[in-house]
């Protein structure tokens, strides 16, 4: 296991700065998942508004990804690359996922949000998924709390509604990386079986399937998919263990 790096309240404040702009970005950008919107345009605006409030996107370039963020409708579970060519459309369930950098540090979240009027199982995979993020948070912010803990109630609340968790894509800490230890899994698992410490900064970020948990990557290397074509749903917040509990750090200002 990889050394996870306990936060100093100055980092933590960093972060929380970067975190905010990403979900005051987040919201807005929600705003415009409407149809006949594409998804070139949301991400462009999100871009714009990123730099307009000095910061950047974590993004674009990573590993040579090329949008300021990933937008993903339906069955496409994670990575989705912002086009021209992908309109919304009425009844589509969209994730967004925004990572900013803002002072060296990042702030990593995404939501759901739906277009028009939905169908009732997208509209109940939406709240369950939210609901799982919740549970994971709870889990978290319990005295003594395993990371394998936040998968374990995340994992048990799908099966009460009869959704599968994506086994593919994790969790992570961040900090001045994108991308840190500890890694999040968000099934049952027992290889996370230590304590999340005060100063520990990661995110949570549920992924749940109406279908069958299993994923397939598109040819464009990013673009990840339900295999079987069920609806997909994510919420992320990134958030910092305390001596009290955990305390979202994507939250606006």
């Amino acid at each position: 296991m990889a050394k996870i790096k306990i936060k100093s309240p100055k980092e933590i404040e960093w972060i929380r700065g970067a975190g905010a702009l990403a979900a005051e970005t987040l919201i807005r950008a929600g705003e415009l998942c409407k149809p006949g919107v594409s998804t070139l345009e949301i991400d462009e605006f999100i871009g714009e508004y990123t730099i307009q409030h000095g910061g950047s996107s974590a993004c674009l370039g990573y590993n040579g990804y090329p949008k300021n963020s990933c937008i993903s409708l339906n069955e496409v579970v994670c990575h989705g690359i912002p086009s021209a060519g992908i309109v919304l459309q009425e009844g589509d369930i969209v994730n967004i996922d925004i990572t900013t950098i803002l002072n060296g540090y990042h702030g990593d979240t995404s939501a759901m949000f739906k277009v028009g009027k939905v169908s009732k199982e997208a509209e109940s995979l939406v709240n369950a998924a939210k609901e799982c993020l919740e549970v994971g948070i709870e889990a978290a912010a319990l005295p003594n709390a395993r990371y394998m803990d936040i998968g374990e109630k995340i994992h048990d609340l799908a099966d009460e509604y009869g959704y599968s968790v994506v086994q593919d894509y994790c969790g992570h800490g961040i900090g001045r990386g994108f991308h840190e230890a500890p890694t999040i899994l968000h099934f049952r698992n027992r290889e996370l079986n230590y304590f999340i410490e005060p100063g520990h900064v990661f995110t949570i970020e549920p992924m749940l399937n109406i279908g069958k948990y299993a994923t397939k990557t598109l040819q464009d290397g990013w673009t990840a998919v339900t295999r079987d074509g069920s609806l997909s749903a994510q919420w992320e917040h990134t958030v910092v263990k305390t001596k009290n509990g955990i305390d979202i750090l994507t939250l606006p200002r």
